[in-house]
C-alpha cells in the first residue's frame, strides 16, 4: 500500500492528541452539557492551549499553520465526545482564519492574539431570518458615517451569540447582490449590538444559538476585513473549510455510535445468545462501517484538495459534506435501532448523537445546496 493513503506520523500525532484531549475533557461531561445546556468555555481555553483555536491560521499570526486534513482529524476526534462542542471549535476556526487570511496587518494584530489562544471566542454571522441558502440576499446594512459604519439588521441561528466576544459579520455596504457585501469584525460590548433569547433546539444544546441584532450599531471602519465589497467572496472561501469540518464532526459522531453499537450487541442477550451472533446484526454493522469508511475517504481527499487549492476543491468539499452528513445520520439511526428501546433513553449516548448530527445536513449549506454546487460544476466542464 502506498503512503498516499496513509496518515503521516505528524497527522497521527495530532489525531492522538485530539483523541486524548476528548477522552479527558469532553466525553465524560458531554451528556451533562447537553442536559444542562452548558457552554463549556473552560474547555475551549484548554483546547486553545493546544492550538485548536487556530488550526489553519498561519504560524506568523500565532496559529499552528496546519492543513485542512489535520483540521478534519481534530474535529472528527472531538466529535467522538460531543459533536456540538467540536462544531463550535470549527466555527471559531473559520472566523479566526477569515481575519488571518483576508485582514490587513493592523486588524490581525488587534484581534488574532486573543482569538488564536481562545481567550476570546468568535462567532460567524452570515445567515439572516430572510436569507438562508440564498446568502447573497442578506439585508443587514452598514452605512458609512465618517470613520464608522452604522449597522442595522438581524442575523439568525448564530452559534455562541450573546456569550462570545467577537462577531465576524457579513453586511451590506452596497446595492449589488453579492458584490455589495463586506466583512466587519464587531466586538461584543459595541453599543447598538444586542442578542435574542437563546433558541430552544432539538440538539446542539452544548452550544447556545441566538439572533444577533444591530440597531444603529457603530463599528469603526478599521474593523473591516479586506476591501469593501469583498465579503461574500470571503464567506464562500470560508465555507469550503467549514463544510469539511462539519462533515468530519459527522464522521466522529458516527464512529462513536458504531463503536457503542458493536459493544452493546456483543453484550445484549436475546433468544439465548448475544444479538451480535445474528446475521442481521452483523450485516447492519458491516453496512454502517462500510458507509463510514467511504465517507471518511472522500472527506480526507476533499480536505487535501482544499489545502492544495485544487481547482475542483469546492465540488469535492460539497460532495464530502453531503455524503458524510447523510451517512453519519443514517449510521447513528441504525445504531439506535440496534440498541432497541435502550437507544431511545438518555441513559445511553446514542439519542444525543442522533439529535446533534441531524442539523449537520442543514448548516454550512444544506445538502440540497451541496447537490446544486456539484451539479453546476459538472455541467460547467
Amino acid at each position: 500500500m502506498t503512503d498516499q493513503f496513509q496518515l503521516t506520523d505528524d497527522q497521527l500525532a495530532i489525531q492522538d492528541m485530539a483523541r486524548k484531549f476528548t477522552a479527558d475533557r469532553i466525553t465524560p461531561f458531554a451528556a451533562e452539557w447537553d442536559e444542562k445546556h452548558h457552554y463549556p468555555v473552560d474547555v475551549w481555553k484548554a483546547a486553545g492551549e493546544l492550538g485548536f483555536g487556530a488550526i489553519y491560521v498561519a504560524e506568523e499570526s500565532g496559529g499552528i499553520g496546519l492543513g485542512r486534513l489535520e483540521a478534519a482529524l481534530i474535529m472528527e476526534a472531538m466529535a467522538y465526545g460531543c459533536p456540538a462542542t467540536s462544531a463550535y471549535v470549527s466555527i471559531h476556526n473559520m472566523a479566526t482564519w477569515m481575519i488571518d487570511r483576508f485582514g490587513g496587518a493592523e486588524i490581525k494584530a488587534r484581534f488574532l492574539p486573543e482569538l488564536v489562544s481562545m481567550e476570546k471566542i468568535a462567532s460567524y454571522c452570515l445567515t439572516e431570518p430572510g436569507s438562508g441558502s440564498d446568502a447573497a440576499a442578506l439585508k443587514t446594512t452598514a452605512r458609512r458615517d465618517g470613520d464608522h459604519y452604522v449597522l442595522n439588521g438581524t442575523k439568525q441561528f448564530i452559534s455562541g451569540a450573546g456569550t462570545n466576544d467577537i462577531y465576524v459579520c457579513m453586511v451590506r455596504t452596497g446595492e449589488e447582490k453579492s458584490k455589495g457585501i463586506s466583512c466587519l469584525v464587531v466586538e461584543k460590548d459595541t453599543p447598538g449590538l444586542s442578542f435574542g433569547a437563546p433558541e430552544k433546539k432539538l440538539g446542539w444544546n452544548a452550544s447556545p444559538t441566538a439572533q444577533v441584532v444591530f440597531e444603529d450599531c457603530r463599528v469603526p471602519v478599521e474593523n473591516r476585513v479586506g476591501a469593501e465589497g469583498d465579503g461574500f467572496r470571503f464567506a464562500m472561501a470560508g465555507l469550503d473549510g467549514g463544510r469539511l469540518n462539519i462533515g468530519a464532526c459527522s464522521l466522529g459522531g458516527a464512529q462513536r455510535c458504531l463503536d457503542e453499537a458493536i459493544a452493546y450487541t456483543k453484550d445484549r442477550q436475546q433468544f439465548g445468545q448475544p444479538i451480535s451472533d445474528f446475521q442481521n446484526t452483523q450485516f447492519m454493522l458491516a453496512d454502517m462501517a462500510t458507509d463510514l469508511e467511504a465517507a471518511r475517504a472522500l472527506l480526507y481527499l476533499a480536505a487535501a484538495k482544499v489545502t492544495a487549492n485544487a481547482p475542483d476543491k469546492s465540488r469535492f468539499s460539497a460532495m464530502a459534506k453531503r455524503l458524510a452528513t447523510d451517512s453519519g445520520s443514517k449510521i447513528v439511526n441504525d445504531a439506535l435501532q440496534l440498541f432497541g428501546g435502550y437507544g431511545y433513553l438518555k441513559d445511553y449516548p446514542i439519542e444525543r448523537f442522533w439529535r446533534d448530527l441531524r442539523v449537520h445536513s442543514i448548516l454550512e449549506g444544506t445538502n440540497q445546496v451541496m447537490r446544486m454546487i456539484v451539479g453546476r460544476d459538472l455541467l460547467r466542464q
